[in-house]
């Protein structure tokens, strides 16, 4: 379960905007969530995080990786193309998905690539800002996207993301790349779910930028 003291994935994630995303509570909770970060110093090896959980916070696998990255965006675009890899290796093809990330740009194109990929015919709300040097993890992304039943992705500070310093120290952090991974199936997410009002979207909540 979740470390006493510290909030779940599900708890961030229901406390985060969703760029471009508007929906009623009930259609929120997802069955897993991902948490990923990357880090960039200038003349130093970046690094990636992940932090997998289910939605009642049983933890299904950590990651603290160093990186040579040649700038931030990549580094953001690489965790969690490899957090979204990690997941679709241990999870059913029906799952639903929460992504937490620190990037704005980042969380607004995979909710664009989420909608493109429930009305292929129609493509994305709004154009992709998808840097250059990216591309190659965008598809990436794009495709683990549309393989989920239902993914949505939040924007959180970096100080409240749990992947933050597994990104930013993966020196120390090595040891969580030994635990097992776990093939955890979450239980019934319908049964804490009380019946409740839609309420407006969240991508008009104030929030700044973060790294």
């Amino acid at each position: 379960m979740a470390a006493y003291g510290r909030p779940t994935l599900r708890d961030l994630f229901d406390e985060a905007p969703t760029p471009h995303i508007a929906h009623p509570p009930r259609t929120h909770h997802r069955d897993y969530y991902v948490a990923s970060d990357g880090s960039f110093r200038e003349g130093e090896s970046g690094g990636l995080g992940v932090v997998i959980e289910t939605h009642d916070g049983e933890r299904v696998a950590r990651r603290s990786l160093p990186d040579d990255v040649p700038d931030n965006n990549v580094a953001e675009y690489r965790a969690l193309h490899l957090g979204l890899d990690i997941l679709a290796a241990r999870t059913p093809g029906d799952a639903s998905v929460g992504i937490l990330v620190d990037h704005d740009d980042l969380a607004a194109n995979v909710n664009r690539a989420a909608i493109a990929a429930r009305q292929p015919g129609l493509g994305p709300p709004h154009p992709y800002r998808v840097p250059a040097t990216t591309r190659n993890h965008w598809r990436g992304i794009r495709a683990r996207v549309a393989g989920f039943a239902e993914l949505r992705a939040a924007r959180i500070d970096s100080r409240e993301n749990p992947a933050h310093c597994l990104a930013n120290a993966p020196d120390q952090y090595a040891f969580v790349n030994r635990e097992a991974d776990r093939c955890v199936l979450p239980s019934t997410v319908a049964e804490d779910r009380p019946p409740q009002y839609p309420p407006p979207s969240r991508a008009d909540r104030p929030g700044n930028a973060s790294d």
